[in-house]
């Protein structure tokens, strides 16, 4: 008895397998390169599917969408989610280990007690993710993350995750930076309200530049600034800092020509964090000669 022709073949035919997992079966191919490929190598396509190297190809000559001011389109707030959940856990973490306060506030100090004078440079920054454990510790995490929450994303949208994200970090070292020049040598400070105040300053900016009302802005920059002078323990000049550096690199990038645009306002985050960096090493200078005087 003889089989008919069809069922041999198909007997011995070999299963399709995935182009990039060899040991995986599939009867399933790509609309453009015709390769079979698995269900993890395949995404979907206007027709059928196409796999991963195909949409890959393909998007290499796909110009990404940028914003208004250079940077690229975000529909959510995912940097400041990520600061504000940073902020609520190292305060969490202070309240179990309570020496992390005196190890990361801001202090000037010498080579007796510590702090920047001492070459302990990060106090500038991690100052700024601490609220202290003080009777103020409490409101004064609340306002910050109530404030981030409330210009925070907005910013981020507009300028972008990369820019808003360079604000928040240059603010909040402006704050600490102006503190180490102003404030008495031997007083320590913690809190985001440097970085907090130069998100105000951006706010007003690009308010200014959109040709929004910036009334609304203006009074609560003017309201928290009258409360650092009024309010006992409250670093005024953390503000001061904090909302200058906010201002001139917002405006850097905001107002830059559209022509090298993203190259002028590299620049300009170089040339503000470089000019930051100078204050620090001449606060040191002078710190140094007032010891030796």
């Amino acid at each position: 008895m003889a089989n008919p022709p069809d069922v041999g073949q198909s007997q011995t035919q070999v299963p399709p397998v995935c182009y990039r997992h060899p040991g995986r079966q599939t009867y399933v191919s790509c609309v453009r390169c015709g390769r079979p490929a698995c269900p993890d190598c395949l995404r979907p396509a206007a027709v059928g599917h196409q796999c991963v190297d195909c949409i890959r190809e393909g998007n290499r000559g796909v110009r990404q969408a940028t914003g208004r001011f250079g940077g690229s389109v975000t529909s959510g707030a995912r940097v400041t989610w990520v600061l504000l959940g940073l902020n609520i856990v190292l305060y969490f973490v202070m309240l179990a280990h309570p020496s992390l306060e005196y190890d990361w506030w801001m202090l000037a100090g010498n080579k007796q007690v510590g702090g920047v004078a001492d070459g302990q440079w990060y106090r500038l920054i991690t100052s700024a993710f601490l609220p202290g454990t003080g009777s103020l510790g409490i409101i004064d995490i609340a306002f910050n993350m109530w404030a981030l929450l409330l210009v925070g994303p907005a910013l981020e949208r507009t300028l972008g995750s990369v820019r808003y994200l360079a604000v928040y970090i240059a603010s909040a070292l402006g704050g600490g930076v102006a503190y180490y020049f102003i404030a008495p040598q031997f007083q320590p400070a913690l809190g985001a309200s440097g970085a907090i105040f130069g998100l105000f300053g951006a706010w007003f900016v690009l308010s200014r530049r959109l040709g929004i009302d910036s009334r609304p802005v203006v009074m609560l920059i003017a309201i928290n600034l009258f409360l650092g002078f009024v309010i006992p323990q409250i670093a005024w000049q953390d503000h001061i800092g904090g909302l200058a550096t906010g201002l001139v690199l917002t405006a850097a990038y905001v107002y830059a020509p559209r022509k090298n645009r993203t190259l002028i306002q590299v620049a300009a985050t170089i040339a503000v964090l470089a000019l930051l960096g100078a204050g620090v090493a001449l606060r040191d200078y002078q710190l140094v000669h007032q010891v030796l005087a």
